[in-house]
């Protein structure tokens, strides 16, 4: 048991130090002022987001980029809400901009899967951009994914994602917590992002920012091979993208930076994960799964150690140097993560979250093997 725990602890630590390589090998990029060369087609399915839609419009108006050079495709995924309505206020009050809306009439066994190639289907422009109906959009969006299209020549481009806090005044102890710990396993998530690309193997990138080109999408078959699968568009569209052999690249870049709201509550965080979970086992990727497995295994098996100790079978002073060294080598990624999002300050709170954590990834993991989840008001079987 004691060498087992031991190799997993070295690779773990190998797979971080990896990682970390990869993060510093994909160079920062502070936006140069070249002139706007691409086209693109902004998709954004939506169900029920009546109250998350106008920050994503107001966004969307304060694009710094030629109107003529990209559309807004929208697409109502059987809203039951004022959504549709919204939708069609924001084509009314903006008539210099190029937006259309759709309806997703076939949504099968993934609803936003289908709603993203209705919207493709009916593109005008070289690139597909998706983003969700929550998300708040930086005002040199394009412009940094144009220049490094153009810069890099990549078919495939997938930019940063955070997790935007709310004010101050408006949050309680317990859900300053919550987002505290949203925000920091999000770095944690980029970082693992950018690491990947770094080092040539993306396994992983963020739906709210990713673009790729309309004729790639077509040439992979799009979603087919996992259109049963509720999540994972972004996932498994860059899997079978590098299986093809399409250049891909991160925009690490503060300007690209899009922002997306934290899960209001526990039941919903736990319900998120549980849905990114539930696809892991679908992943072509071997290093993604290795990554997966490894991270799964160092945390259950940090809570069986402790379980064990309590009940003495396990040395608890073996449990706590295990855990530093994790918690160390966790620390100087999260350092770096956040670093790029200048968002520093959060790392008050890494000492509590990272003895959260293995809990919480353990429970999520094994209630993902067994149980299916609820997504935009639908029961999902696993």
């Amino acid at each position: 048991m004691m060498v087992f725990l031991w190799l997993l602890t070295f690779l773990y630590v190998f797979l971080m130090l990896f990682l970390l390589y990869g993060f510093h090998q994909v160079v920062e990029s502070f936006g140069k002022n070249l002139a706007a060369k691409t086209t693109f087609s902004i998709v954004s399915p939506f169900r029920n987001e009546a109250e998350n839609l106008p920050r994503l419009f107001s966004s969307l108006t304060l694009l710094k980029y030629p109107p003529e050079m990209f559309e807004i495709l929208l697409v109502n995924d059987a809203s039951e809400d004022a959504s549709e309505e919204l939708c069609r206020e924001f084509q009314k009050n903006n008539p210099h901009l190029k937006i259309k809306l759709f309806q997703n009439k076939n949504p099968g066994g993934s609803p936003k899967k289908a709603a993203i190639e209705t919207a493709i289907r009916a593109a005008a422009h070289d690139f597909i951009l998706t983003t969700d109906a929550d998300c708040n959009l930086p005002e040199n969006w394009l412009q940094e994914l144009s220049t490094r299209i153009d810069q890099t020549a990549a078919t495939v481009v997938a930019g940063p994602v955070r997790i935007a806090r709310t004010e101050v005044s408006k949050r309680g102890f317990l859900d300053n917590l919550l987002e505290s710990f949203q925000e920091l396993d999000f770095f944690s998530l980029q970082a693992a992002t950018v690491g990947g690309f770094g080092v040539n193997i993306p396994f992983m990138c963020n739906g709210a920012n990713f673009c790729y080109k309309k004729t790639a999408f077509w040439k992979v078959n799009g979603f087919e091979g996992n259109s049963d699968i509720a999540s994972g568009d972004d996932i498994f569209l860059l899997g079978k993208f590098k299986k093809a052999g399409f250049k891909t690249s991160f925009l690490k870049s503060a300007g690209a930076m899009v922002t997306t709201p934290p899960q209001p509550n526990l039941p919903a965080l736990l319900s998120q994960r549980i849905r990114w979970a539930a696809k892991t086992p679908s992943y072509k990727s071997f290093f993604g799964k290795t990554v997966g497995l490894l991270v799964l295994l160092m945390n259950l098996s940090l809570v069986i150690c402790l379980i064990a100790s309590l009940t003495g079978n396990f040395d608890l002073n073996m449990l706590f140097l295990i855990f530093l060294v994790k918690f160390n080598v966790d620390f100087v990624l999260l350092y770096n993560s956040a670093h790029f999002f200048k968002r520093e300050s959060i790392l008050k709170n890494f000492f509590w979250c990272s003895a959260v954590y293995p809990f919480f990834s353990s429970f999520v993991a094994l209630i993902s093997v067994f149980s299916g989840y609820t997504w935009k008001g639908r029961r999902f079987k696993k």
